[in-house]
């Protein structure tokens, strides 16, 4: 790589990391896992930063990076014999034990919000993550998991009501839903 494109590369790292971090955390990663699948991603960024840097839609093309990361660790024998043994039963996405005693809204928000997307199935979370948390398009979020446009927009209509009568968030409205 030439010095242009290592600066390119090097301005991407810094603008993407936090996002692909807190994406992978919405997507179901716990938050150390979620670093190490942001450094995946973005080291496989490195190895292919023609191919991203060219990408039509760059976005698109590093958060299906992203999900493609996610599930080849879900697939590991490391994930799989972690499951087996129940390591996960207490930290799974809709069970976190992250303390709001300390009286921080943000902590009982994040915390809340965190819970309600451990609710949805895998495919109506991805969908939520990608286009209101990353705010992709409706387009790059089809791009990105491979689904007709109109796949999008049912899957989101389904996971906006299925959050809307959620107990965690409810919680946050003081029990109101719009």
């Amino acid at each position: 790589m030439d010095r242009d494109t290592e600066a390119e590369y090097a301005a991407y790292v810094e603008q993407a990391w936090r996002t692909l971090v807190r994406a992978a955390v919405f997507l179901g990663a716990l938050p150390h896992e979620a670093e190490d699948l942001a450094q995946t991603t973005l080291v496989r960024c490195y190895t292919g930063w023609d191919k991203v840097s060219s990408a039509d839609n760059r976005d698109a093309y590093v958060y299906r990076m992203l999900l493609n990361c996610l599930r080849d660790n879900r697939r590991s024998r490391w994930w799989k014999d972690r499951a087996a043994t129940g390591e996960l039963a207490d930290g799974g996405p809709g069970s976190l034990q992250t303390s709001v005693g300390d009286g921080t809204d943000a902590v009982a928000t994040a915390d809340a919000v965190h819970r309600a997307l451990g609710c949805l199935t895998k495919p109506n979370r991805d969908v939520v993550v990608l286009r209101y948390f990353v705010q992709l398009t409706e387009r790059q979020t089809a791009d990105v998991l491979g689904v007709p446009a109109g796949t999008v927009k049912s899957r989101l209509s389904r996971s906006l009501a299925q959050l809307a009568a959620n107990d965690h968030i409810l919680d946050l409205s003081g029990g109101a839903s719009r």
